[in-house]
């Protein structure tokens, strides 16, 4: 059983971002965003995501990086191909993984919602080592935090985002209380 403590899985690697804040008062955690992410596109397992959401991502090492400049991102969890789970901020606190979003007709999804990254893109499946880690670690969040929905970036920036794209089997995530 995954357990959360202080806003922090057990377990879970912990490489802390400096890009997070407080919740704002009165916001908790309602929404679940599953994103996809790979650097440079395609490319995985060579910590680019990690050094990008801890400011040491090194912009100049590719030309994929160049827009990446001055980026000020993260997001609450990383689940890599091989299934290894890294948490850059507590579930207790604002990560910035959404940008301009909205669901619900609420705007700012970071203020309510936990972001989730899978190494991976749009046009191929995910592994099963990464949903085998997404299960427990989404069970203890819907158990840990009064969730209410779980959506794809594609949800809530549908004109800016794609992700987590059509290989993801939704059928393996629990979506709505």
């Amino acid at each position: 059983m995954t357990t959360i403590t202080a806003g922090w899985v057990d377990g879970a690697v912990r490489l802390p971002s400096p890009n997070f804040d407080a919740r704002p008062a009165g916001c908790t955690a309602e929404l679940l965003v599953l994103h996809c992410i790979s650097l440079p596109p395609g490319c995985y397992g060579a910590g680019h995501i990690e050094r990008l959401f801890t400011n040491s991502l090194d912009t100049t090492a590719h030309a994929a990086f160049a827009p990446l400049a001055g980026a000020r991102l993260s997001a609450h969890f990383l689940i890599s191909r091989s299934g290894l789970l890294t948490q850059f901020v507590s579930c207790d606190d604002r990560a910035w993984h959404a940008g301009v979003s909205s669901f619900n007709g609420r705007v700012r999804c970071n203020d309510f919602s936990i972001g989730i990254e899978l190494e991976g893109s749009e046009f191929e499946p995910f592994t099963a080592a990464q949903y085998a880690t997404l299960d427990p670690l989404q069970r203890a969040l819907w158990t840990q935090y009064p969730l209410r929905w779980a959506r794809g970036h594609s949800e809530i920036a549908p004109q800016r985002k794609t992700d987590p794209g059509p290989y993801f089997d939704w059928s393996r995530l629990r979506r709505d209380s």
